[in-house]
């Protein structure tokens, strides 16, 4: 059961529609929407040839190293330019590709200003191995100019393979801690002070650091950035599909608004009208690209995972998943999801309307599209729990 919009949603809409009137409150709210649809997140990959830096951008994109957008890879070094690789689904976010250090003639302050150093919220510096002395110059130079910078530990899966292979006695946390303390050592000998590393396997990013790097991305990125940062990441965690629903449930509201605000032709054969359609369409095809579940991203996460379309498919409820979203859809989920909102919509409104002596004309749109839109948003936040679970299930490499 979801639950309707408190008194404090309904409060906000009435302050706004006093203060501005429908048209002047819905301009208003579409411009919030854009600009928080729009904050740019750049970040900087950079680290030596070989390091694994352009598999760990495609990855952080959800994007298979053999997609036509894949970042090249290879053994050798592939970046010899600034190279920018903008998110499929968040072309606000970019992840640029950097030369490593040690491959350009700029020492570490002359590096930045060839990169564009001001452009970036953060730098991650990767290396497959030990960190060196490039590494460290370059992290102090960050450090000077006040940007914060992550060690990321590449490969690791193939450093706990090789370590099975050699030890009779095999423990692969024992392994993880001595390889974490062993880099932090390192950096510190070199005069790195309280370096951050984390260990990640780009093509196992649901184990080892990667979530706790999100979680330190997330808690040090200023605050107006890190619902940017949340809508980019994978879904390689329970933990990031309800953090990435929480946020979504916090805009109900303003689709719900614009619903009640703006003036629509009814949806034929609906007693109670969502006001605009094009605003569930959009929500509902936001909600559906958010969660992986539209079918170019279905696509490269089964490519990635080594799992069939057809097995992630086949745990899927909701009507909006793995499906080209279009008006007739839309139509169709309002409609299967009537049973549980009009009659919810109809005593919310009537209930609100006294106390706030706002119009049943706009009240009613604005729960049952609230009502509409957060049942979508449920069904397609299960759905993303039950692929990620099935992943699991099928391969190990999820």
């Amino acid at each position: 059961m979801v639950d309707p919009p408190d008194y404090e949603q309904i409060e906000e809409i009435r302050a706004v529609l006093q203060t501005y009137g429908p048209a002047s409150a819905a301009a208003k709210i579409q411009e919030h929407m854009k600009q928080q649809n729009n904050i740019p997140l750049n970040i900087g990959i950079t680290g030596e040839s070989g390091s694994g830096k352009s598999t760990f951008v495609n990855a952080f994109r959800g994007i298979d190293n053999r997609d036509v957008k894949a970042a090249p890879t290879g053994c050798v070094e592939t970046t010899s330019d600034v190279t920018p690789y903008p998110h499929p689904n968040y072309p606000n976010v970019t992840l640029w590709d950097l030369p490593g250090i040690g491959t350009t003639s700029f020492p570490a302050d002359k590096y930045l200003q060839h990169v564009g150093f001001e452009r970036f919220d953060f730098f991650i510096i990767i290396s497959a191995d030990r960190f060196r002395e490039n590494d460290v110059k370059l992290a102090q130079e960050i450090q000077r100019m006040e940007k914060k910078f992550y060690f990321v530990r590449s490969k690791i899966d193939q450093d706990l393979r090789n370590e099975e292979r050699s030890q009779r006695e095999f423990n692969a946390e024992i392994t993880l801690t001595q390889i974490r303390e062993n880099c932090i050592q390192g950096l510190q000998k070199q005069g790195v002070e309280s370096p951050q590393v984390f260990l990640v396997s780009s093509f196992e990013l649901h184990l080892y650091d990667f979530r706790l790097l999100e979680e330190t991305l997330e808690r040090e990125l200023p605050a107006h950035k890190r619902n940017t940062l949340l809508y980019a990441l994978p879904n390689i965690s329970r933990g990031i599909i309800n953090k990435k629903k929480e946020v979504l449930q916090s805009t109900v509201k303003y689709y719900a608004s614009l619903s009640a605000f703006v003036e629509s032709a009814p949806i034929p054969g609906f007693t109670v009208i969502i006001a605009d359609l094009n605003i569930a369409f959009k929500a509902i095809k936001r909600y559906q690209v958010t969660f992986g579940l539209d079918s170019e991203s279905l696509q490269n996460f089964a490519l990635s995972a080594g799992v069939s379309v057809a097995d992630l498919r086949a745990v899927m409820t909701s009507p909006a998943s793995a499906i080209e979203i279009n008006k007739d859809l839309v139509s169709n989920v309002i409609y299967l999801s009537s049973g549980q909102t009009l009659i919810t919509a109809a005593e919310e409104a009537y209930r609100f309307i006294p106390m706030f002596g706002i119009l049943e004309a706009m009240t009613l749109p604005f729960i049952t599209t609230h009502n509409v839109l957060s049942i979508s948003l449920s069904m397609l936040a299960e759905d993303a729990q039950r692929v990620f679970t099935r992943a699991l299930a099928l391969n190990t490499s999820v």
